[in-house]
């Protein structure tokens, strides 16, 4: 499994969401399909059946979520800076062809999300941009094609 990095905020989540599971949601599992089990004939018992699936279904999260958080590597804030763009900067980028502007903070990719305006490090905008310094222009492929984009500004 890839490294994954992660925020210290970010870990703790993860962390929190894999106790849920384990504590919450795995008993409540146990009981439905010992409820289920109680009714009788297994071979025609539908809950039975649901409640092993959605068992399976628990298991794999929370073995995946293990593994992510076993492959993780915390990103020490303090040592971040804003002279290049880099995971956990906040990027303010010009589009040159139409001057219209946006700002994303890049984050792992197990952090993403868009409605936060946290973009994935392994995007080909955050891949575009890691490493230029502000004021340069980058040129990205995007879906619709090839953009040139200005870095405005960088912060945390």
């Amino acid at each position: 499994m890839a490294i994954t990095y992660m925020t210290r905020e970010g870990y703790k989540k993860k962390m929190d969401e894999i106790a849920y599971l384990e504590s919450v949601k795995r008993p409540e599992i146990s009981r439905a399909i010992a409820e289920a089990r109680d009714k009788g004939d297994l071979s025609e018992n539908s809950e039975y059946d649901a409640a092993k699936e959605a068992q399976g279904m628990l298991e794999m999260k929370i073995s995946q979520l293990k593994d992510l958080v076993a492959n993780a590597r915390i990103l020490d804030e303090s040592k971040l800076n804003t002279e290049e763009v880099q995971v956990l900067n906040k990027v303010k980028i010009r589009n040159v062809a139409n001057g219209m502007t946006m700002e994303y903070t890049i984050v792992a990719d197990s952090e993403a999300n868009l409605r936060e305006k946290k973009l994935a490090q392994s995007t080909p905008v955050a891949q575009g941009l890691l490493g230029h310094k502000l004021g340069e222009v980058v040129e990205i492929k995007i879906p619709a094609g090839t953009a040139k984009f200005e870095i405005v500004e960088i912060s945390f």
